[in-house]
């Protein structure tokens, strides 16, 4: 008799629930549908323009010559990558 009370009490109670959530649900106001959209055309450029020079061909990195010993040591495990591989 008890679970059967338990059982029946559970049963109302959710009932209530689903139906205290479905009015809520019912009286939100809408989502606002005025959300921004892409602009149809990029905007214009922004960003300030360098007042350099043009790089030209010429004009070196920063690199420098590696040394001859360490040259070999990478031209060596660059060989064992290639053949054994990782």
């Amino acid at each position: 008799m008890n679970t059967k009370l338990m059982a029946l009490a559970a049963l109302v109670s959710g009932l209530l629930i689903a139906n205290v959530q479905e009015l809520a649900a019912q009286t939100t106001a809408p989502p606002d549908t005025t959300a921004t959209r892409p602009a149809k055309t990029p905007a214009a450029q922004t960003s300030v323009p360098s007042a350099s020079a043009p790089a030209t061909t010429d004009q070196t990195t920063g690199e420098t010559s590696q040394d001859p010993t360490v040259k070999k040591m990478n031209e060596d495990e660059k060989q064992k990558v290639d053949t054994k591989g990782k």
